[in-house]
């Protein structure tokens, strides 16, 4: 049977975060030559990131001496990098406001951006004075504070079934489905934002969860399994409503996972996936607010962006993210 450790998680996850990045470089460069990035599937790649932390977090717990351990790696992969940005956002995007430093620091919605985003309430607080048009400074974020909900909720879900409790698989496809009527509930109404908020986007979470569980199973039935999945998934979007689609989507994010083998050491060199994320929201926005995508050739511009992207990605790692870890 294969071995678990065996994986291209890592080309998965940065594979993902180009897509978010090309989507969002598309949309918030405000450039006509541009707009057909946003074709980019940025939902279905951050539903990706979803699925992946469902498996990769359920294998973490169960391996985790005690909710202790547990607790402390979650956070030391999360916080640290997370807090960095927010600060560091508020700081040195007082240089591109249109407001004078005075009147940027004395601004009390400053202080309610540092605030709020330090507790992952974004939407609280979203923009800072004379930044970006009074705009979300990092739209990226919103997907943090769901992350860690779905850490907190790993401990409850296992005390609910139990290790090796024989109703597992019945509890998660009960939850799974609880959140699907959720979800397409919303999305039905039109509310596309609610949709996609707890616990909407719990089935995806669950996906990955179940085939982590089922993993052996999974491994054996896999060429099987992706075809099904492939054919469903279209089906689902014939009809434009979730119902297997989210767990048929974990099937073949984790059929990719476990098939492509050459792609296995991806990331020997460090994880930069999470430092791509959540910078390369304001990298893009503080590229077309000093008018770079405008005055110039926006495809050399697009890719310079990428690489200031990739490099602070790369630097966030090595200088800050993995002494925590």
């Amino acid at each position: 049977m294969q071995d678990i450790t065996k994986n291209n998680f890592d080309f998965i996850r940065v594979l993902l975060a180009f897509i978010v990045f090309v989507g969002h470089l598309g949309a918030l460069s405000q450039s006509q030559q541009l707009y057909f990035l946003t074709n980019s599937p940025v939902e279905i790649a951050v539903f990706s990131f979803f699925i992946v932390s469902g498996f990769l977090i359920a294998r973490s717990y169960e391996r985790s001496s005690s909710l202790k351990s547990y607790a402390k790696k979650r956070f030391n992969r999360i916080v640290p990098a997370y807090l960095l940005v927010v600060f560091l956002c508020g700081i040195l995007l007082s240089l591109v406001s249109k407001l004078s430093l005075t009147e940027y620091f004395s601004n009390t919605q400053v202080y309610k951006y540092l605030f709020w985003n330090s507790l992952f309430l974004n939407f609280k607080a979203p923009w800072l004075p004379g930044v970006f048009g009074n705009q979300a400074v990092n739209g990226a974020l919103w997907t943090l504070k769901i992350e860690m909900c779905f850490y907190i909720a790993v401990p409850f879900m296992f005390l609910l079934f139990g290790k090796n409790n024989k109703y597992r698989n019945t509890s998660l496809i009960v939850l799974y489905f609880l959140s699907l009527i959720f979800l397409n509930y919303f999305e039905q109404a039109g509310n596309i934002g609610m949709s996609k908020q707890l616990p909407g986007s719990l089935c995806y979470f669950i996906g990955g969860m179940l085939i982590y569980f089922n993993f052996n199973k999974f491994i054996k039935h896999k060429n099987s399994l992706f075809i099904i999945a492939i054919i469903t998934v279209w089906i689902d979007l014939i009809f434009k409503i979730k119902l297997f689609s989210p767990i048929m989507i974990s099937i073949i994010v984790l059929y990719i996972a476990y098939s492509l083998k050459f792609l296995n050491n991806f990331g020997k060199y460090g994880d930069f996936t999470y430092g791509i994320y959540i910078f390369h929201f304001p990298i893009i926005r503080v590229f077309q607010t000093l008018g770079l995508f405008e005055d110039y050739n926006p495809y050399i511009m697009s890719i310079i962006c990428m690489l200031v992207v990739i490099g602070v990605g790369i630097s966030s790692w090595h200088l800050y993210e993995k002494r925590f870890l």
